[in-house]
């Protein structure tokens, strides 16, 4: 059975810095692609980034240049570095897993969710 278990919200002040962590078990870590996803209250979850195995990212534009998406295969794990955090970003913030079927922008693309870890910045 597939988990997913996301770790390291919590409470910054605009302009600083969290790292979320999502831990996999349950299939081969390396044959899918990762996401990060969001949902603000009140808000439809909207997409955040992915990652395939081997480099390949992609970003929502509102995200890019100030968030990094990574992943350690060997500790089934993908991260979501966010630098430069702002009022806005405040979400629980989901990690997804998939075989990227579709536009991995989209829900469809990940069939196994993690419960969600909330991030809250402060202004």
């Amino acid at each position: 059975q597939v988990q997913l278990v996301e770790s390291g919200g919590g409470l910054v002040q605009a302009g600083g810095s969290l790292r979320l962590s999502c831990a996999a078990s349950g299939r081969t870590f390396s044959r899918y692609v990762m996401g990060w996803f969001r949902q603000a209250p009140g808000k439809e979850r909207e997409f955040v980034a992915a990652a395939w195995s081997g480099g390949i990212t992609t970003y929502a534009d509102s995200v890019k240049g100030r968030f990094t998406i990574s992943r350690d295969n060997a500790k089934n794990t993908v991260y979501l570095q966010m630098n430069s955090l702002k009022p806005e970003d405040t979400a629980v913030y989901y990690c997804a897993q998939g075989d990227g079927t579709g536009s991995l922008r989209y829900r469809g693309a990940y069939d196994y969710w993690g419960q969600g870890t909330q991030v809250t910045v402060s202004s």
